[in-house]
């Protein structure tokens, strides 16, 4: 039977993908060893890191405009210390959205002092914040542009001439920005572009190099940039994988494209939100993210009844967070619509069996 992930990550990956990464694992296009053997400094590994790193600047639209992208290690958790290593000078403002972002903080305050710009912790991280204002002495500001647990998303960045950090991990490629308004962005693979192992950085170079503390090789952008992403063994599948996404999202046209793809899927599961007394959306409708759909069923005597549907039918990963309770549909690029329509017809259904 067919299974609708919906898991919250590691995620859903294109099928086509899958089936390309599978077989080179065996054999790498021809050369008569597996992508995991092979040396990282090989010719083949080289070029696919090359790719991947070009094709990360490309559907972002940033080429020529003074950015690189490097492939490093260690998760979106690993940058909350690297941003703050490398950028954090005397003072940074940080936007509290949620757990990601107060894992951020945490790691920052080791660096200087941290501003807390804006907040929404006192309704439990339901909305995001809005209307506040960024002190111009600021290092920089740090965002988190979508919230998994939580279910909201950013939908309007703070003008400001104070240089933009945003933790991307969960809706990058999903939706059009202009990227070139941040200075940097970082995104976990295990999202929207391929397996957990690497989180691809993307580095505005004219921010770099301006802190007066030493930083330790492996933790300095700069040295990454340099070494084009090989100052030490990356993670040859991951960064296989993200190139092979990256690339099957060009070959459908880009981030438009699938942001129309995203955003059918959304509005398929928020109407049934809307228009079924069975369940109630937890998110701010104005905040409300096209990559995690957050809910709750307004009777528990149905929740018994709804899972075993869910069961049934081959949905997956569908639970929420403990921080929230209730569901969490995540809606990642790879998502087929067709996934979303399994799951609204059975929420539809449970409000007839009500």
């Amino acid at each position: 039977m067919k299974k609708h992930n919906f898991s919250p990550g590691p995620c859903i990956l294109p099928q086509e993908v899958m089936q390309k990464a599978s077989e080179a694992v065996l054999e790498l296009d021809g050369i008569g060893l597996s992508l995991i053997e092979i040396s990282h400094r090989s010719k083949e590994f080289v070029a696919i890191m090359e790719k991947a790193r070009s094709l990360a600047l490309e559907l972002l639209g940033l080429e020529g405009k003074g950015y690189q992208a490097v492939f490093l290690q260690g998760g979106a958790s690993m940058q909350f210390l690297m941003a703050a290593y490398n950028l954090l000078e005397k003072k940074a403002g940080y936007v509290n959205t949620g757990t990601w972002s107060q894992k951020a903080i945490k790691e920052a305050r080791l660096f200087g002092e941290i501003v807390e710009v804006a907040s929404s912790q006192e309704q439990n991280f339901n909305h995001i914040p809005k209307g506040y204002k960024v002190p111009s002495d600021l290092d920089y500001l740090h965002l988190t542009s979508n919230n998994t647990i939580f279910g909201t998303q950013i939908r309007e960045f703070p003008e400001t001439d104070v240089p933009l950090v945003c933790d991307m991990s969960s809706d990058i490629f999903s939706r059009q920005l202009d990227f070139s308004k941040f200075d940097l962005i970082y995104a976990g693979a295990q999202k929207n572009m391929g397996p957990a192992g690497t989180t691809l950085v993307v580095v505005k170079e004219d921010i770099l190099g301006k802190v007066s503390r030493k930083i330790p090789s492996m933790l300095d952008y700069s040295v990454h940039v340099s070494k084009d992403s090989m100052f030490n063994t990356p993670p040859v599948f991951a960064v296989y994988v993200s190139m092979l996404t990256m690339q099957w999202l060009k070959d459908l046209g880009g981030i438009s494209a699938i942001e129309e793809i995203n955003e059918r899927k959304a509005n398929l599961i928020y109407s049934e939100i809307e228009l079924n007394p069975v369940f109630s959306g937890y998110a701010a409708k104005e905040d409300r993210s096209i990559m995690n759909a957050t809910f709750n069923i307004t009777d528990d005597a149905l929740k018994d009844t709804f899972d075993e549907m869910c069961k049934e039918a081959g949905i997956s990963g569908i639970n929420g967070h403990r921080s929230v309770g209730g569901y969490r549909a995540s809606m990642y690029n790879a998502l087929p619509v067709e996934s979303v329509g399994v799951l609204v017809d059975i929420m539809s259904e449970l409000e007839k069996k009500g």
